[in-house]
């Protein structure tokens, strides 16, 4: 599991500018089952990521393609933990 931690490092107006291609971005990987939340953080200075992949190689490729990243509009920084504990409704997703 994966917490991948986004800053913003230009204004709000330049970031928007690529906002769909984000979403667009997120949706893909949504579908392909590596993403299971993510959201803006307040105030609105970055966004978290929580993801699963097999490695931190992986997950570093995969955040690669995130035209936040493309574009040098935020820092991302991942850290990787192990799931412990959690909701017995999340089951399912995390196995």
């Amino acid at each position: 599991m994966f917490i991948i931690n986004l800053h913003y490092i230009v204004p709000l107006d330049e970031l928007d500018t690529h906002m769909a291609e984000h979403v667009k971005y997120l949706k893909k990987y949504y579908k392909a089952g590596v993403f299971l939340m993510s959201g803006r953080k307040v105030p609105r200075t970055g966004g978290i990521i929580i993801g699963r992949a097999e490695s931190k190689e992986i997950m570093e490729k995969i955040i690669s393609e995130d035209p936040f990243y493309q574009h040098k509009l935020a820092e991302f920084t991942i850290t990787e933990f192990l799931t412990s504990q959690y909701h017995p409704d999340l089951k399912a997703l995390l196995n």
